[in-house]
């Protein structure tokens, strides 16, 4: 199943081919004889209505006539309910897999359907940068030739690799250097999303649709029309939940909850998830189908243990350079770049980013030393800290009363936790309540009381 279904191909350990997929429909016969489309949009609609793919002046055309998709099993043309029917020969349809080159006919209008299959070798881009992504390894620069060709087409994009890799800003790239730039680009978090809001969210809701709907409210797909929609923590939607995603996927088109007007979108999808999806689906956690829309091209991003050799000096650098406030630091003592070196970075670049901008308030002159460093880095090694080498919170002395010693280290605890909660959600409010497994306003009300910000 995954090999047919991903359009990334080949070597074991990182992508060597990229397999895209294009269509060609040329209209050999009716009133629009000689025109011709090409696409790789996921589903290409037919029929006489503004906003199809191929848009038919015959007057025997519906105005939803059919539609070609990609499923995987292969390319199905199928019916959408027209009034005179879409033929394959002599026969009518209803849903048909069309295979190789084949003529069908709508209306009365002949398409010469013709799949465009093309395998590109991939080979590693000279630059190492991509949209501000940095990187000298190999396998970065695999990824910024993959992601160069793919940025141009609507081919949709599967982000795959572990917390903290970058899997936004390689949606953030692919949009900055697609057709669509100029669009919005919208994020849809899956796992910081009430189940009962999904389908809200999704598809937006009219006034009245459900208690607290006070006013009419566009879903993120209609926010996105024109630009690029970015699905994160995919892996962290229910299985009851998927349909609705898969539904909006496959029709491009959206009804809002408590509406039954249908609302045409045009979107390009980029997903991203830490979690091995085909994994999923063979557990039977993640549907099939749905996995087949998202992962046209699955792009794996390496954990930053793999390239740190190689990408070291120059993420440094950039990170540096990018800090979101004024600082003189420019270097890292060699002391620093030793224990950087010998670090497992189970955060990735995030942490490296973060352990980078936190230390630079400590640092004196243009340099980053050792005493600026979190102890767990600094004395870890490249171990996995123990909750006693890691931890920043120490044990009162019977110098104080009980009561006093134990609130001492409550809030020493509590302040501890959050920090290193508000970095592993990544600074978002539902995600860490979502891992603390508490609601948003005990975290709000956590963070207010230790003068944390979210």
């Amino acid at each position: 199943m995954a090999s047919e279904i991903t359009s990334v191909i080949g070597g074991s350990d990182r992508p060597r081919r990229l397999h895209l997929r294009r269509i060609r429909l040329t209209i050999s016969s009716g009133p629009d004889k000689g025109r011709s489309v090409e696409s790789d949009h996921p589903v290409l609609r037919i029929g006489a209505q503004s906003g199809n793919h191929l848009q038919l002046t015959d007057d025997t055309v519906s105005r939803k006539h059919a539609e070609i998709v990609r499923a995987p099993e292969g390319i199905v043309l199928r019916d959408l309910g027209s009034t005179n029917g879409t033929f394959v020969g002599p026969v009518r349809v209803r849903e048909v897999y069309l295979g190789e080159q084949r003529t069908f006919k709508v209306g009365k209008t002949d398409v010469e359907f013709t799949p465009l299959e093309e395998v590109v070798d991939i080979v590693p881009a000279d630059d190492t940068q991509f949209e501000g992504l940095v990187g000298e390894s190999v396998a970065m620069r695999e990824v910024f030739s993959v992601l160069e060709r793919v940025a141009q087409t609507d081919l949709t994009v599967l982000v795959t690799g572990e917390t903290g890799t970058g899997k936004e800003l390689v949606s953030r790239a692919v949009h900055g250097r697609s057709r669509r730039r100029t669009g919005p680009f919208v994020v849809f978090d899956c796992g910081a999303v009430a189940r009962n809001l999904v389908e809200s969210e999704l598809f937006g809701h009219e006034r009245g649709a459900f208690t607290g709907a006070v006013a009419p409210r566009a879903g993120v797909f209609e926010q996105a029309h024109g630009g690029t929609i970015f699905i994160d923590e995919l892996g962290e939607l229910p299985l009851e939940l998927q349909p609705a995603l898969l539904r909006v996927l496959e029709q491009r088109e959206v009804r809002r909850v408590g509406d039954r007007k249908v609302r045409p979108v045009d979107v390009r999808v980029v997903a991203a998830t830490n979690r091995d999806l085909r994994a999923e689906v063979e557990a039977g956690r993640f549907r099939q189908d749905l996995y087949y829309r998202l992962a046209v091209v699955e792009v794996p991003l390496p954990p930053l243990r793999d390239r740190i050799a190689e990408d070291f000096q120059l993420l440094v650098k950039h990170l540096l350079e990018v800090a979101p406030f004024p600082h003189n630091v420019r270097h890292l003592d060699p002391e620093v770049e030793r224990a950087f070196m010998e670090w497992h970075w189970p955060g990735n670049i995030r942490e490296l980013k973060n352990v980078l901008l936190r230390a630079i308030p400590f640092s004196e002159g243009d340099s980053i030393a050792l005493e600026a460093l979190p102890h767990a880095l600094r004395e870890g090694g490249g171990q996995e800290p123990t909750p006693a080498a890691g931890t920043r919170v120490s044990i009162p002395t019977a110098e104080v009363s009980l009561k006093v010693a134990r609130d001492q280290l409550m809030e020493a605890f509590e302040r501890t936790y959050l920090e290193d909660l508000l970095e592993r959600s990544d600074h978002n409010l539902s995600k860490a309540a979502r891992l603390a497994g508490v609601d948003r306003k005990t975290v709000a009300r956590m963070l207010k009381r230790h003068d944390l910000k979210d």
